[in-house]
């Protein structure tokens, strides 16, 4: 079937309305959790097979996640599909008025390769739950993941639907001229572009979910042990291969020694003397990004790491120091396990820097001190902030994420995935009883007096 013609299916069946009562919403979520509950192993093959990801990562970070997803939108799906009550203009009264949230109609979610199920499915789980129809397109550098999505997506629903699209990036082109009521895009800044531009021509709502320079400021008053150890922890998961993997780290240069040494330390207490041969460490996705990270490694010192292998896409987790802040590994996604470390004697100096580069999906603070932690807030923007920790934000379910500028717009997770695929409509019902010629013209009051009843009425 054409997409074309597929696009045309699944338009005549959300038109049918079948998408819309909660019953349907419901079935649909049950059976995708039974869908990842029981095809479990297959699916933990997948994923090792396309990035080596241990079993306890990848149900962890990717089915784990989307189950729970799955389980927050349906305890709460009935609370988010009620209509919410708003307050009436005076005009209008005795009318009531409400926020219908409704389905957009025909989904695209285009997905990445870091996190294949997670990234593809959780916005699924929203667009569910929110009543579209949808057209998934995962990444085709994670090769096993997909067709094994491709079969499992299939055998579990009809194609009019919901149903995956493969290919490269030709099909990702042609999907997106297709026209869509809502497109949910994961990547990186300039994929991003082309997807915002593309859906400017249906004038389609898009939420990108991109990515940028995630920086991690290391105070003199952070505890170094546990500092090194959540630090190492958010940046080498996925062999660094995170959208909000702290990027490069600021430390103050009294700690900086201490700071080094305790995360060495943390790289061996989690990944052992020789990481290559531990089963909790990850590859890079395939050799393009594996060239690309290995140029990073000669520009700056490498204070631990550096080792290599290209048959294997193994890259050792690295520690850069004495990087320039000018350099490609300082001014570009790094998306690998290489860490820049750079000391600061004045936070305002970090700051400033700080503000003349793109928004970031994620900013890192470790300091016990207030005031800090409030002039950082105050003097940076970016998609979330955790403070004394790395990554967490993104892990509640009341907890929107999404970026800002280069790094994304909208947000979902709980809630926020069911509202990024709906529409809140405006309806406001009267009574035809009382109808006042105020209104109406000709107008029965002076300027001035109109001016005091609107004044009175807002």
């Amino acid at each position: 079937m054409t997409i074309e013609a597929l696009i045309l299916r699944q338009r005549a069946f959300f038109h049918s309305g079948a998408t819309r009562a909660a019953e349907f919403r419901r079935a649909q979520l049950v059976r995708l959790a039974d869908l990842l509950e029981s095809h479990e192993t297959e699916l933990l093959a997948a994923l090792h097979a396309d990035l080596r990801k241990s079993a306890h990562q990848a149900y962890t970070a990717e089915i784990g996640f989307v189950l729970g997803e799955i389980r927050h939108a349906l305890r709460h799906l009935t609370s988010w599909m009620k209509p919410q009550r708003r307050r009436s203009p005076m005009l209008a009264w005795p009318a009531r008025s409400h926020l219908h949230p409704e389905p957009y109609g025909l989904a695209l979610i285009i997905g990445p390769w870091n996190y294949p199920l997670q990234l593809l499915l959780s916005p699924l789980v929203g667009a569910i739950a929110a009543g579209n129809c949808a057209i998934l397109k995962p990444s085709e550098f994670a090769p096993q993941t997909a067709e094994l999505l491709d079969q499992l997506i299939r055998s579990a629903y009809p194609e009019h639907y919901l149903t995956i699209v493969q290919g490269a990036r030709e099909t990702s082109e042609a999907l997106l001229r297709e026209k869509f009521d809502s497109i949910f895009f994961t990547g990186g800044t300039e994929a991003g572009r082309g997807v915002m531009a593309a859906a400017a021509r249906h004038l389609t709502p898009v939420t990108l979910e991109l990515g940028g320079k995630c920086p991690c400021i290391v105070c003199h008053d952070a505890p170094v042990e546990i500092t090194a150890r959540r630090i190492i922890w958010g940046k080498f998961m996925n062999a660094g291969q995170t959208c909000v993997a702290p990027d490069h780290v600021w430390v103050d240069h009294r700690i900086a020694a201490a700071l080094l040494d305790a995360m060495r330390n943390a790289l061996v207490q989690f990944y052992g003397a020789f990481p290559q041969q531990c089963p909790d460490y990850g590859r890079i996705i395939n050799r393009r990004h594996f060239d690309r990270l290995a140029e990073y490694l000669k520009q700056g010192n490498i204070a631990c790491g550096g080792e290599c292998d290209p048959a294997d896409l193994y890259l050792a987790p690295t520690i850069l120091t004495d990087t320039q802040w000018t350099s490609p590994v300082m001014t570009e996604e790094i998306f690998g396990p290489l860490l820049p470390v750079m000391e600061f004697s004045a936070i305002g100096g970090v700051l400033a820097k700080l503000q003349d580069r793109p928004k970031p999906l994620a900013l890192y603070l470790f300091t016990r001190d207030r005031a800090v932690q409030e002039q950082v807030l105050a003097a940076t923007q970016s998609g979330g902030v955790c403070i004394n920790d790395t990554v967490l934000q993104i892990l509640g379910h009341d907890l929107p994420f999404g970026g800002l500028g280069e790094s994304g717009m909208g947000s979902y997770h709980g809630r926020a995935s069911f509202e990024c695929f709906s529409h809140r409509r405006t309806v406001v019902r009267r009574p035809f009883a009382l109808d006042s010629a105020f209104r109406y013209p000709p107008s029965g009051v002076s300027l001035p007096v109109l001016k005091r009843l609107l004044r009175f009425l807002g």
